[in-house]
């Protein structure tokens, strides 16, 4: 096979894109935080059902990845793909879950109940946008997040999450959101699918000071609301 200088460039070209494209986005290890596993999942060709769910306090309702859907003779899921790496997109950067077929012990979230928070350290970069995959059942979720910088100053935002049924208004600019994963069904915890559709995981963005080295984030909670953490990643400027 020939390949003319043009389409060496070409070639050469797309291959350094990629990885200088990765290196800007920094999936954050979340994973201190973690406390429940609201997906079943497909595991030695046994379905490990979930312990701590979407809604109802954390007993209502969970997810299934999709080859646990199938397993379980569901008819068209509407599902979690099995892979948890959601490619970016035209809304998103790559975003990376933290369930998995091959896992039956670890925890998949970070769920708060009435009010609460968590706080989490990250790698210390100038960050353009910070994205939190997130769930509000019972109604929307208040939030305050808030940015500890390296020089120990700090920015806050106040965010109110909508419930997870609820669709993103189209031209809807504050809170900036995006869907993660759309349309899906929910499972009762005999693994038994309670809806069919229409319930997401959003995806919240928030920017912090692009000029200043971000070294942790707090997530403060109010009361109203079922709150799950699916992860965190951030954009560098650089």
């Amino acid at each position: 096979m020939k390949i003319t200088a043009a389409a060496f460039c070409m070639l050469l070209i797309s291959n350094t894109i990629t990885p200088i494209q990765n290196d800007k986005v920094v999936q954050f290890d979340i994973g201190k935080i973690l406390n429940a596993r609201p997906v079943t999942t497909l595991t030695n060709n046994k379905l490990i059902t979930w312990s701590k769910g979407i809604d109802g306090g954390g007993l209502g309702d969970g997810y299934l990845t999709l080859s646990a859907a199938l397993f379980n003779g569901d008819k068209q899921p509407h599902a979690l793909p099995d892979d948890a790496l959601f490619p970016a997109n035209g809304s998103h950067p790559e975003i990376q879950l933290h369930y998995s077929n091959t896992d039956s012990l670890h925890s998949q979230t970070c769920n708060i109940s009435g009010e609460g928070g968590v706080e989490f350290y990250i790698p210390e970069n100038k960050y353009k946008s910070v994205h939190f995959a997130l769930t509000s059942s019972e109604g929307p979720s208040q939030l305050k997040v808030e940015f500890l910088y390296a020089d120990d100053s700090t920015s806050s935002e106040d965010v109110v999450l909508p419930d997870y049924y609820d669709d993103i208004l189209a031209g809807q600019h504050k809170p900036e959101l995006c869907y993660l994963a759309h349309d899906l069904a929910k499972w009762g915890n005999k693994n038994n699918m309670t809806e069919k559709d229409h319930h997401n995981i959003d995806l919240l963005t928030i920017h912090p000071d692009p000029t200043k080295k971000l070294k942790s984030i707090n997530i403060q909670k109010k009361k109203p609301g079922y709150l799950v953490l699916w992860a965190a990643a951030g954009e560098k400027v650089n």
